[in-house]
């Protein structure tokens, strides 16, 4: 049996539950998992469910059956079938921890990818990715060429059908259009509990400050500058005996960490933009099943 996961969204009022569930039954579905929120602010009501057809039904005639309830409830839906990877480009400098984070967890399958594309400003990890037999683009990015560059970033995009960018530690900033064009589907790892210790050396300032909590946030990418919605953040512990490269390992353990659990909630489609903010459920039963296992 398939497994699908349908995502809802819509202006909160009764009766929504039922219409989905009442759906989902009609067309032979068993809902397996379902969380919902309400943003009692906003007024915006938030669902996810996994569940397996238990006939031979296409995702695309799940999607155009709903389409007359959604109508009546205002709502923005998709439709996902757990089964197919998402296709992500993985774009990266220098600093190659998360990189290499994300081709393991990938190759062991404990992060259901389908890395389509390496793009990089430098040449350091083009070996180590030709060598997994993914594609490598180098484009180097100058003020004078970065609206170039671009074009070519969002060529290979287009090319390979990806559906997601992950910013591993890609050091450049996308410029707005760019950022607009794929509102969603842009995942940045910032080296910084935001908001604090902005700029190129964040554990330096942590350090010199004595900090006892250093961390990552993982983000979508908007036009305002590491301000978009986040996704996943975590932090770790140092003490007054712990030099200020300790601090950059710890930080860099933290920060392949989050992405990677940033990325997992994005391709099992349980985070929902809501304004400046994401609503993040909890994963559902079976979705680390792969992780264990390897």
């Amino acid at each position: 049996m398939t497994t699908f996961v349908m995502k809802v969204s819509c202006p909160a009022r009764s009766g929504i539950v039922a219409a989905v569930s009442g759906y989902l039954a009609q067309s032979g579905c068993n809902i397996n998992d379902s969380s919902q929120f309400t943003d009692q602010e906003t007024g915006r009501f938030f669902m996810r469910l996994s569940f397996v057809s238990e006939k031979t039904i296409q995702r695309y005639a799940l999607i155009d059956g709903f389409a007359s309830v959604a109508a009546d409830f205002d709502m923005e839906y998709e439709i996902h079938d757990q089964s197919r990877k998402t296709k992500v480009v993985i774009m990266v400098s220098r600093f190659g921890h998360c990189l290499n984070d994300l081709l393991y967890r990938s190759r062991i399958g404990a992060l259901p990818v389908e890395i389509v594309a390496v793009i990089s400003n430098h040449l350091d990890y083009q070996k180590q990715v030709v060598n997994e037999d993914i594609p490598f683009h180098h484009i180097r990015v100058t003020p004078a060429t970065k609206a170039d560059a671009e074009a070519e970033i969002l060529q290979v995009v287009q090319d390979t059908g990806a559906e997601l960018v992950v910013l591993a530690r890609y050091m450049q900033v996308l410029s707005d259009q760019l950022c607009q064009e794929m509102s969603g589907r842009i995942i940045n790892i910032h080296h910084s509990f935001l908001p604090s210790f902005k700029g190129a050396n964040p554990y330096k300032q942590a350090y010199e400050r004595g900090v006892r909590l250093i961390g990552a946030t993982a983000h979508y990418v908007t036009a305002d500058l590491d301000e978009g919605p986040i996704i996943e953040q975590d932090t770790t512990r140092v003490t007054h005996a712990q030099s200020a490269m300790d601090y950059v390992s710890l930080g860099r353990d933290v920060e392949s960490q989050v992405l990677a659990r940033a990325i997992h909630a994005h391709i099992h489609h349980r985070v929902f933009l809501n304004g400046n903010k994401t609503v993040v459920f909890a994963a559902s039963p079976g979705e680390y099943v792969s992780e264990r296992m390897g």
